[in-house]
């Protein structure tokens, strides 16, 4: 019995990965291909994406935003955890990197699914409210540039329904946030974002020691 979460070192982390990861080939492959990828610490971890598909199943989610794309590696997670008729916004602002996911994407046969948006994260989310698209989006992921946050976040608190999920990544960022003598800028805007969501009266809130840190927002 433990009061307090496990730390992990390496023999038990690959014990977890042994035991638990049931990763689909599609998802391997890419994440083959991204671990010689210079910003390859971008990408979740394995077991955080098989957990996101369990929270997608869980939640029955047909619409899903992701903010971050990176090479698709959570994109395609939650893809392949959704509906034949389920449809993924996806937004990043590199073509370069895009272009990694967009080929994973075709070949594990959902590109036609997914809608990618290479633009400022904060006018497409914009662009989408005023469209009318409040309320219509299930299950959310922000995984971007740290000073957006929040900005990202308020959008998809219009545009996730009432009882749908926003998932953040990197919200622990190395433990960094717990380090007051931090006052590197992403680790500043990450500690206020915390403090936000901490005091926010319009979800439910879990702060998991998952990856680099994953928070979950239940819209209430």
């Amino acid at each position: 019995m433990s009061n307090r979460t496990i730390q992990l070192d390496d023999r038990t982390y690959e014990y977890l990965l042994a035991h638990s990861l049931r990763e689909a080939p599609a998802l391997a492959a890419l994440r083959a291909e991204t671990a010689s990828h210079p910003k390859v610490n971008m990408q979740i971890a394995p077991e955080q994406g098989q957990f996101m598909q369990m929270l997608v199943r869980l939640t029955g989610a047909r619409r899903a935003i992701e903010v971050g794309v990176f090479t698709g590696y959570s994109s395609l997670a939650v893809m392949l955890a959704m509906p034949k008729d389920g449809r993924l916004l996806a937004l990043d602002v590199s073509e370069e990197f895009t272009a990694i996911a967009r080929r994973h994407w075709q070949a594990a046969g959902v590109a036609d699914r997914i809608e990618l948006v290479i633009a400022p994260a904060k006018d497409t989310l914009d662009a989408r409210i005023a469209a009318g698209e409040s309320g219509r989006y299930d299950f959310a992921f922000i995984d971007a540039d740290k000073g957006g946050y929040l900005a990202y976040y308020e959008r998809l608190m219009k545009l996730v329904r009432p009882g749908g999920l926003i998932a953040v990544d990197n919200t622990l960022w190395s433990g960094d946030v717990a380090n007051p003598e931090n006052r590197e800028s992403d680790t500043v805007a990450l500690r206020e974002f915390n403090d936000i969501l901490h005091k926010d009266p319009r979800i439910e809130l879990a702060m998991l020691p998952v990856g680099d840190g994953l928070t979950l927002a239940r819209i209430s």
